[in-house]
C-alpha cells in the first residue's frame, strides 16, 4: 500500500488518531468524534485513517436530506455485514430486520444495539474493524442512537468509530471522546498555498479571512478571489465560492448539478433516470469537468458545501423540477417515503393526495421508531393539505411527535398554529392533553394539570375519568403546597362515583388514609400500574406494603424485558433498588441501580439517580448526596427524596437540627410515599432538638398513615416513633417485635439503637448492651456505616468495645464489577452477563479480570464460592 500523502499541521491530531487505531489492534477498541467547522479537515483525517493498513473499513456518510429516514446512516454502515444476520440470536436480528425494513414490528433500540455490536465483533473476529461516519450530525435521530450505543462499549473490541461532526456536535454524540480539529497555523496555512495562483498581497488577504480552513485557502481562489463582503464565516465563503462555480456552468450542467444535490441516496442510476427526463443528461461530462461532482458508481460531491451550494444556487422551480423528476425516478412500492418526500419537495402549493402519501410515510416512520422523521412527515404533510380539518389534525398530529421527539418548543409552536374551530371534542381534549404535557415540560408547572383538566371536561365516562387521572399525576409533580391538587381534586368530584383510582384519589384527598386505604387496596387488585405504573409505585409505598409494591416491580420488569419497553425495564429496575435498600439489601440494590444505569447509558439519556440516593443515604455517606436535586423532569421536582436523604444522614451522624430542617422540608409538599418515610426522621430530629410539639405532631401524622396501611413494617415504624415521644419501653418492644417479623431489616436495625440509646440514658447499662450490640451487628451486616458508628459509639459508652467488622473484599469492586460478579457467581455465562449490561462479552471477560485480580482468585467456581461465604 502506498503511504498517504502528508496532512500540513495535522501531527497532532494524526498522532491521536494513530494511536485509537494501534490500541483497536491490541482488542482496545473506542469511537472518536472529530469535531469542527465545515472545510477545516475533518474528511481529510478520515482519509488519513482510511488507508490504515490490517482494519475492514465500513463507511457511511449523513446527508442533509437524508436526516429525516430512520436508521439511514446506520443501514449505509451496516450493508457489508448483513451477511450475519442469520448467525444472530432471534430477537436482535429481528430488531435489525425491523430498523431496516426487511420486517414489521416496533423497533427496540436496544436490541438494535447490541444486534449491530454482536456483528461487528465476528466481523473483529477475523480483522480489526474501523468504522468511518461523515457528517454524522446529518444522520437521522435513530441512527444517532445506535452509533452513541455502540460508541460507549468498544474498550475490549478490535473496533473503532470515527465520526466528523460540525461544532457543536450532534446529540448523544457529544458523550463520547472529542478531538477539536481547529485551523491550520499560519506556517502550515502558508505551505498550503504557496504554490497557488494568487500573487503576494492577495495571498496575505487570503490567508486572513480564511482563518486556517484549509478548504477556504484552496478553494477560494479557484473562484477568482475570496470571501464576498457580505459572507462573515469562512464555511459561508467556501460555499459562496462553490456557488460562483455552479454559476459559471451552462444551464443543463446546473440542472444536473441539482438534480444530483436533490437526491440523498448518491444511487446513479436514479440520478441518470431523473435527468433522463429533464432531457440533461448529456451535460454529464461538463458537470465532471468542474470538479464539483464525480459521476461514477456513486454520485459524490467534492465537499458537503459544494453540494448545498448546487442545490440552493438553482431556482425554486428548477429545485421543484428536479425533486418532480426524481419522485417520478423512484419505485413507490420498494421506496414509497422518498418517493413521497420529493413529491413534498416539488409540491408549489397545498396537495391533498400529496398530504396523504405523507401521511403514510409517517406512519411508516414512527413504526420503525423514527418519531422525528414522523414528525418532520407530518408538519410538511398538514402545510400541503387543503382541508381545513385534516390540516389541523395533522398540525396537532405533528405537535405530539414533535413533543415525543424532544422539541417541546417546536410542539408548543405547532400547538398555536392548530384551527381549533374544525375539532370536535375529543380532537380538543387530545390538544389540551399536548397542551398540559408541553407546558410541565417546560416547567410552566401549575398550567400543565389545568389543560387536561380541561381535556376532561370535554369528555364523559371513562375518557374524563382517565384524563383527571392524568392530572392528577401532573400535580403530584407539581406538589399539594401550589393548590393545582385541590383544583384536580374539586374536578374529580364532579365525576359520577365508580370503584376506581379516581375515586380513590379523591377521598384520600378529602376523607384521610383511613377512608381511602381500602379503596386503594382494591384499586391494585386491578391493573393501575399497566398504565400509570409511576403513581402505581407511589401508592404502594403510601401503603408501607411491601407485597403490593414487589407485585408493581414484579410487572415492570417483566414487561419491560419482554416488550422492549426501556422506560418500563427503567422503573422496575430503580424501584426494585428502592425496595432493596429499605429492606437492608444492599447488594441487590447496587446490581439494579448498575443495570438501571446500564440501560440509560444504552440510549444515552441520564439515570434514575434517586435509587441511588437512597442507598447513599441508608449507607450514610453524606458526600455522595451532593448534587441531587438538579435533574429534569420527575426527578427534579421530587425533590423530597433530597431532602429525606439529608434528614436521614444528618440523624444518623447526630446533626439534630441539619436532620429537623431537612426533614420539614421533605414532609411539607405533602408528596405521596416521599413525606411518609421522613415523618420518622422528622419525629426523632424534633425530640433531640427538644421540640416537642412538632414532633407530636409529625408523630400523629405518621400514625394516622400507618394505621391506615396496617402492616407490620409501618406499624412497626410508628411504634418505634412514638416510642421516641412517649419514653415508654412498651412502644420500643412493639417496635421490635413488629419489626422483627419483616424484611424492613434497616428499620428493625434502628429501633434496636433508640432502644438501647433510651436505656443507657435511663442508666440501665446491661439492658443497653444487648440493644446496641444488636444494632450494631444488623447495621453493620447491612452496610449502614453512620449508624453503625452511632451504636459502636453508644456501645462504648456502656463499657463495651463494639466488635470490629473486616471489610467484604467485594468493596474493592466498582459497582458494576459487583454486579457482574454477582451474575456470574449465579452461573450467569459471558454472553449473557452481556446482554444484561448491554456490553460484549469481551467487555465483560474484561471486567471479569480485574475481579479476579482484586479479589485474588482465578476461576467462576472461585468466585462462585467466595460470594457464597460472603
Amino acid at each position: 500500500m502506498t503511504t498517504p500523502p502528508r496532512l500540513l499541521g495535522r501531527d497532532d491530531e494524526i498522532r491521536c488518531l494513530d494511536g485509537l487505531l494501534a490500541a483497536t489492534r491490541d482488542g482496545r477498541g473506542g469511537a472518536l468524534v472529530l469535531r469542527g467547522e465545515a472545510g477545516i479537515g475533518k474528511s481529510a483525517l478520515l482519509g488519513h485513517v482510511r488507508q490504515a493498513a490490517g482494519f475492514e473499513v465500513l463507511e457511511a456518510s449523513g446527508t442533509e436530506f437524508e436526516s429525516e429516514f430512520p436508521f439511514a446512516a446506520l443501514h449505509q454502515l451496516c450493508v457489508p455485514l448483513l451477511g450475519g444476520l442469520p448467525e444472530l440470536p432471534d430477537e436482535r436480528r429481528g430488531a435489525l430486520e425491523v430498523a431496516f425494513g426487511l420486517a414489521l414490528g416496533t423497533p427496540d433500540v436496544l436490541r438494535i444495539g447490541l444486534a449491530v455490536l454482536d456483528l461487528l465483533a465476528a466481523a473483529a473476529a477475523r480483522t480489526p474493524v474501523l468504522c468511518l461516519v461523515d457528517d454524522a450530525h446529518w444522520a437521522d435521530e435513530a441512527s444517532h442512537q445506535v452509533f452513541g450505543f455502540l460508541g460507549r462499549r468498544l474498550s475490549a473490541d478490535p473496533v473503532a468509530i470515527v465520526f466528523t461532526v460540525r461544532a457543536p456536535g450532534a446529540g448523544v454524540l457529544t458523550t463520547l471522546p472529542c478531538l477539536e480539529v481547529r485551523g491550520l497555523s499560519d506556517a502550515a496555512a502558508r505551505e498550503l498555498v504557496a504554490d497557488g495562483p494568487v500573487d503576494g498581497k492577495v495571498r496575505e488577504r487570503l490567508l486572513a479571512e480564511a482563518r486556517g480552513n484549509p478548504l477556504a485557502l484552496l478553494e477560494l481562489p479557484k473562484a477568482g478571489g475570496f470571501a464576498l463582503p457580505e459572507v462573515t464565516s469562512v464555511p459561508g465563503a467556501v460555499e459562496a465560492s462553490f456557488r460562483s462555480r455552479v454559476a459559471a456552468l451552462p444551464a443543463e450542467a446546473r440542472l444536473l448539478l441539482t438534480v444530483a444535490g436533490a437526491d440523498p441516496t448518491g444511487e446513479p442510476g436514479l440520478m441518470w433516470a431523473a435527468a433522463a427526463q429533464l432531457g440533461v443528461s448529456a451535460a454529464g461530462a461538463v458537470a465532471e469537468a468542474s470538479g464539483l461532482v464525480s459521476l461514477s458508481t456513486r454520485v459524490r460531491f467534492c465537499h458537503p458545501l459544494a453540494r448545498s451550494a448546487a442545490y440552493l444556487a438553482a431556482e425554486p422551480a428548477e429545485r421543484q423540477a428536479a425533486h418532480l423528476a426524481l419522485a417520478a425516478a423512484t419505485d413507490a412500492g420498494t421506496d414509497p417515503d422518498r418517493r413521497a418526500w420529493h413529491r413534498a419537495q416539488a409540491a408549489t402549493g397545498p396537495d391533498d393526495d400529496v398530504a396523504a402519501e405523507l401521511e403514510r410515510s409517517a406512519s411508516r416512520a414512527r413504526s420503525r421508531g423514527g418519531v422525528a422523521a414522523a414528525a418532520a412527515f407530518l408538519e410538511r404533510a398538514a402545510a400541503l393539505s387543503l382541508d381545513p380539518l385534516l390540516r389541523a389534525e395533522r398540525t396537532l398530529a405533528a405537535g405530539r411527535a414533535k413533543f415525543e421527539a424532544g422539541a417541546v418548543d417546536v410542539a408548543a409552536g405547532l400547538l398555536g398554529t392548530v384551527d381549533v374551530t374544525v375539532l370536535d371534542a375529543a380532537q380538543l381534549a387530545r390538544a389540551d392533553v399536548l397542551r398540559g404535557q408541553v407546558a410541565l415540560a417546560r416547567d410552566v408547572e401549575n398550567d400543565g394539570p389545568g389543560f387536561v383538566l380541561g381535556a376532561a371536561r370535554r369528555l364523559t365516562g371513562v375518557a374524563a375519568r382517565e384524563r383527571v387521572l392524568d392530572a392528577f399525576e401532573m400535580s403530584l409533580l407539581v406538589g399539594r403546597a401550589s393548590g393545582v391538587m385541590d383544583a384536580v381534586v374539586r374536578e374529580a368530584r364532579t365525576l359520577p362515583p365508580a370503584p376506581d383510582v379516581v375515586n380513590a384519589l379523591v377521598v384520600l384527598a378529602t376523607d384521610g388514609r383511613r377512608a381511602a386505604a381500602p379503596l386503594l387496596r382494591r384499586v391494585f387488585d386491578g391493573l393501575l400500574w399497566t398504565k400509570h405504573p409511576a403513581l402505581a409505585t407511589m401508592l404502594a409505598g403510601e401503603l408501607w406494603d411491601a407485597d403490593v409494591h414487589a407485585s408493581v416491580t414484579e410487572w415492570l420488569m417483566r414487561s419491560g424485558r419482554e416488550g422492549g419497553s426501556p422506560f418500563l425495564l427503567r422503573l422496575g429496575l430503580a424501584q426494585t433498588a428502592v425496595m432493596a435498600v429499605h429492606t437492608g439489601d444492599f447488594g441487590a440494590a447496587t446490581s439494579a441501580i448498575v443495570e438501571e444505569e446500564a440501560v440509560a447509558d444504552a440510549l444515552g439519556l441520564p439515570s434514575l439517580t434517586y435509587a441511588q440516593l437512597h442507598l447513599s443515604a441508608m449507607r450514610g455517606r453524606r458526600a455522595e448526596l451532593v448534587g441531587h436535586g438538579t435533574g429534569a423532569g420527575l426527578e427534579g421536582r421530587l425533590v423530597a427524596n433530597d431532602h429525606w436523604a439529608a434528614a436521614l444522614v444528618h440523624n444518623a451522624i447526630g446533626d439534630y437540627p441539619a436532620a429537623l430542617e431537612a426533614a420539614r422540608r421533605a414532609v411539607e409538599p405533602g408528596d405521596l410515599y416521599l413525606a411518609g418515610i421522613a415523618l420518622p426522621e422528622l419525629v426523632e430530629a424534633a425530640v433531640r432538638c427538644g421540640e416537642d410539639k412538632a414532633a407530636v405532631v409529625a408523630l400523629e401524622d405518621l400514625t394516622e398513615r400507618t394505621s391506615a396501611a396496617g402492616t407490620a413494617w409501618g406499624l412497626g415504624v410508628a411504634a418505634c416513633a412514638r416510642a421516641l415521644v412517649s419514653h415508654d419501653e412498651d412502644d420500643y418492644r412493639e417496635a421490635v417485635d413488629l419489626l422483627s417479623a419483616t424484611s424492613a431489616q434497616p428499620y428493625l436495625a434502628r429501633a434496636h439503637l433508640l432502644y438501647g440509646e433510651w436505656l443507657r440514658r435511663g442508666g440501665r447499662r446491661i439492658d443497653a448492651r444487648d440493644q446496641l450490640r444488636t444494632a450494631h451487628d444488623l447495621l453493620s451486616s447491612i452496610g449502614m456505616e453512620a449508624f453503625a458508628a452511632r451504636a459502636a459509639r453508644e456501645l462504648q459508652a456502656t463499657g463495651e468495645v463494639a466488635r470490629s467488622r473486616s471489610a467484604p473484599a467485594t468493596d474493592d469492586l466498582t459497582a458494576q464489577e459487583q454486579h457482574i460478579a454477582r451474575l456470574v457467581a449465579t452461573g450467569a455465562t459471558s454472553k449473557e452477563v452481556a446482554a444484561r449490561l448491554f456490553l460484549s462479552p469481551r467487555t465483560v471477560d474484561a471486567h471479569l479480570r480485574n475481579i479476579y485480580r482484586k479479589l485474588g482468585i482465578h476461576s467462576r467456581r472461585q468466585l462462585r464460592d467466595g460470594l457464597g461465604e460472603a
